[in-house]
């Protein structure tokens, strides 16, 4: 016959190891786990101190809005959303705007692009750089590029293979980087954030819906503009409202005009109108959600 205390100890005791072994697991479950504090550093690892500082004063927006914004321009523009391994792209796709370069598609300029942001850019980056007189040729030098403003656009004398190579090697200069989002904001950012605020908007995506139709169709000018676009989008005080307009009037030509190859544009669209759906307007918590809206096939 079994002692019955001897059973209740060992019993006691099975109870208190499951427990402390229950414990464990769990608690290395939660370690797996990101918690909201280590999910908002990660979306603010991606920017400089200075940038982050410089988009929130200037827009209104954290870090992470700002990379939820990002990964949504990224996905038709590389078909990624890892946009910060773009700093140093750059590439002549043939399109008669120059070549392509960075994070939001600056060109030299063409015969379809008479007013390029690439100029801008490395004045920019001679800035950034230290330059008191900062000048698109003082850029071009430090880079080593043989190149020259024609009017307005940029002649570049070296190859492609020799001038995208030396844009290749700044991808993690921080100078580069700086100059990237000052030109990014002076060219699309600050008139998309403008014409939100305008309108009594400010939610992360409007503004990214119009900086994506900025950067994608050109800020200001014929009627395919960010601006001529808004024009045609009537004038609902809802901001729901408004933008479901807007989104309409942006289908009918986003895959015109080169703008993108179809139906990848309105693709692209309809990435910023789901969101809206999906009550993620404002952009923060939500990872799965644009993970989702961006899971569509390039053409």
């Amino acid at each position: 016959m079994f002692n019955e205390k001897s059973i209740m100890k060992k019993t006691k005791l099975l109870v208190v190891l499951l427990s402390f072994s229950l414990l464990v697991s769990l608690s290395g479950i939660s370690a797996l786990l990101p918690s909201k504090a280590s999910a908002a550093s990660s979306h603010d690892d991606n920017f400089s101190p200075k940038t982050l500082k410089f988009l929130r004063a200037n827009t209104g927006l954290d870090g992470e809005q700002w990379d939820n914004i990002m990964k949504l321009i990224n996905k038709p523009e590389q078909d990624s959303l890892k946009w910060t391994e773009f700093y140093g792209y750059c590439e002549d796709i043939d399109d008669e705007r120059g070549y392509t370069i960075g994070l939001f598609g600056a060109t030299t300029g063409g015969d379809r692009d008479k007013h390029p942001d690439g100029p801008t850019l490395f004045k920019e980056f001679d800035a950034a750089s230290g330059a008191s007189n900062p000048s698109v040729e003082g850029g071009l030098s430090r880079i080593g590029v043989k190149g020259s403003l024609k009017g307005s656009i940029l002649n570049i004398k070296d190859s492609e293979k020799v001038f995208c190579g030396k844009i290749k090697k700044l991808e993690n200069n921080d100078a580069w980087r700086e100059a990237m989002w000052q030109t990014f904001y002076k060219v699309y950012i600050k008139y998309s954030v403008e014409q939100a605020r305008k309108r009594g908007f400010n939610s992360a995506v409007t503004i990214g819906s119009f900086v994506d139709t900025a950067l994608n169709q050109g800020a200001t000018g014929d009627s395919g503009t960010l601006e001529g676009l808004l024009s045609r989008s009537g004038k609902s005080n809802d901001e729901k409202t408004f933008m479901k307009k807007f989104y309409d009037e942006r289908t009918k030509i986003v895959d015109t005009n080169k703008y993108n190859k179809p139906p990848n544009g309105k693709n692209r669209v309809k990435q910023w109108s789901q969101l809206w759906d999906m009550g993620k307007a404002d952009l923060k918590n939500a990872d799965e959600a644009v993970v989702k809206v961006t899971s569509w096939k390039m053409k």
